[in-house]
């Protein structure tokens, strides 16, 4: 159990993303019969199946859809994958590159899964008794930081890219979540709950020296640094409902970068600092979105499924994400257009909460 975590939850129902994590991990009962029973349906069609449900999932045989208007209410076609398959990812081009972290639902608990861009090798990093999910890598390639309840609250760790070397970073104060290291790799960003007020705060890359950034009425969650490490974005109710705020990185002049319904909370920014991938919409029924830093130019890049977390590669040239258009949480990728959606992770588990980067 996960005590006093708002996290707790109901079994039976359907995951569901809160400020970035989830009120209810892993695959639920029902979903697993509901796949058992369309498995044995589509089984029947032939060894041709998974040849398509290795192809990128989308609108018409295949393709995937274009960008679309923000308003657009249509939706994905899937196709369900027998549990034990494990496919790998076929890409039109050049695969993508680099490592992916994200939490992965074994044994009854969340935990911290990698994998190469193009969905091989995935790995298993920790074996805790407890949640350990919002995990990150160093931008030298180097290291990993996540939270984790193991130690009875939800603190920050550190670990080597293999799962190596584990230690606690932070002091054990308040609970801690969605921790980023800066691009000089000085400082750790990340979100603090205390009571019922979330803020943000940054200390030092050892743990040292924690202070917060955000301290006003309402929540400030999940934070992530700028490509140049100047400015940090973060998702705020200050001016009410939700929206995504961005910040010098010592906290200094926040301005509100979206005006939008049902905002979500994690984003990322591009490679280049001129855009922010975040995602929206009504409970399951979320869509991945960019936005220019000055509120313009908004585009919708998915259609349906309940699709969260986007991050983008290093390399600007994709962005992976969590989507439940296969009856279960999954990792995507697609191009910066929504062009190319396919998908990485083929488990009967739930893989969510992408964090894109490089080899060291």
């Amino acid at each position: 159990m996960l005590g006093g975590y708002k996290g707790i939850y109901n079994e039976g129902m359907k995951p569901v993303f809160y400020e970035g994590r989830r009120r209810q991990p892993g695959l639920v009962r029902s979903t697993w019969m509901v796949a058992v029973v369309v498995t044995l349906l589509i089984s029947n069609l032939g060894c041709n199946l998974a040849r398509l449900a290795m192809t990128p999932t989308g609108v018409g045989g295949g393709e995937t859809p274009p960008l679309v208007e923000a308003t657009s209410e249509a939706l994905l076609t899937s196709t369900v994958l027998p549990a034990t398959e494990s496919p790998q990812s076929i890409f039109n081009g050049n695969p993508p590159n680099g490592i992916i972290v994200f939490t992965c639902s074994i044994d009854t608990f969340d935990q911290i899964c990698s994998m190469k861009a193009d969905g091989s090798q995935n790995t298993r990093l920790t074996t805790a008794a407890a949640t350990e999910f919002y995990a990150s890598i160093a931008p030298d390639g180097t290291e990993i930081v996540f939270s984790s309840i193991r130690g009875g609250t939800f603190q920050i760790y550190g670990m080597d890219m293999d799962g190596s070397n584990l230690r606690q970073l932070s002091d054990g104060k308040g609970s801690l979540y969605a921790p980023e290291i800066s691009p000089d790799g000085k400082s750790i960003v990340y979100t603090y709950e205390t009571g019922k007020t979330q803020n943000i705060w940054v200390m030092d890359r050892d743990g040292a020296n924690p202070h917060a950034l955000t301290a006003l009425q309402g929540d400030s969650i999940d934070p992530t640094w700028s490509p140049d490490g100047t400015q940090i974005t973060f998702a705020s109710t200050r001016s009410g409902s939700r929206q995504l705020w961005v910040m010098n990185s010592d906290g200094s002049n926040p301005s509100q970068v979206t005006d939008l319904l049902n905002m979500g909370g994690r984003s990322s920014w591009s490679p280049d600092g001129t855009r922010l991938a975040f995602y929206a919409g009504p409970t399951s029924d979320h869509n991945i979105y960019t936005i220019g830093l000055n509120g313009e130019d908004l585009q919708q890049l998915t259609l349906g499924g309940d699709n969260l977390a986007p991050s983008y590669s290093p390399d600007g040239d994709w962005i992976a994400f969590t989507s439940f258009r296969d009856l279960n949480n999954e990792i995507y990728i697609m191009h910066p257009d929504g062009s190319e959606q396919t998908r990485l992770t083929f488990d009967p588990r739930a893989d969510w909460q992408p964090r894109w980067g490089r080899w060291h």
